[in-house]
């Protein structure tokens, strides 16, 4: 899973319904409508299948409320009120490991260049950064880590697990390498 950095200059398809003030209570049909968890329950049971929608989800939400609705939404957005506050990336985990969610998982607030790597391997699918986050160091850190000893939502077993020659990287060469040690191969 790669992720997409959802940025001012990119055409971001999805967009919150809002009132003068603020969230309207019940919310228009338009595709690729972002609605709040608020929003989302109050049309839930009239909204339209075939309509693509959003719901922006606090971090202190129990992700199991949205268990039964995920099949008609494509795009969950995970809020980190502080860079600190690590709930959102258990609740990504949740939706890809045990609800197993399909759909876009973004992460937005306090999102941070040195958390790209942790929001990849927990599920986030795309992440909108801090403003003074630079997209090019971000992208960059993605590539830090050729491979983790624990099990993620990308690959489920631990190192100790799986066999490391078949995978690529630094990890598969000293797999390989350590495979015919002291063989005199």
């Amino acid at each position: 899973m790669t992720i997409q950095f959802i940025t001012p200059a990119l055409h971001d398809p999805w967009h919150a319904d809002q009132g003068e003030d603020g969230p309207q209570p019940h919310p228009p049909v338009r595709a690729h409508s972002l609605l709040s968890l608020e929003q989302w329950h109050a049309v839930r049971d009239t909204w339209p299948a075939d309509v693509p929608a959003g719901v922006s989800v606090a971090n202190t939400v129990d992700i199991e409320t949205l268990a039964a609705d995920l099949p008609r939404i494509g795009l969950v957005v995970l809020h980190f009120p502080k860079w600190v506050d690590g709930r959102a990336y258990t609740q990504a985990r949740l939706l890809r490991t045990r609800f197993r969610f399909t759909g876009h998982v973004r992460a937005t607030g306090d999102v941070l260049v040195d958390m790209v790597p942790l929001l990849d391997r927990t599920g986030f699918s795309q992440a909108q950064l801090r403003a003074d986050q630079r997209l090019a160091a971000a992208e960059r850190a993605l590539g830090f880590f050729a491979g983790h000893y624990q099990g993620d939502v990308l690959q489920p077993k631990p190192a100790f697990a799986r066999d490391l020659s078949q995978e690529a990287g630094p990890a598969a060469d000293r797999a390989r390498a350590e495979l015919h040690a002291g063989q005199g191969i």
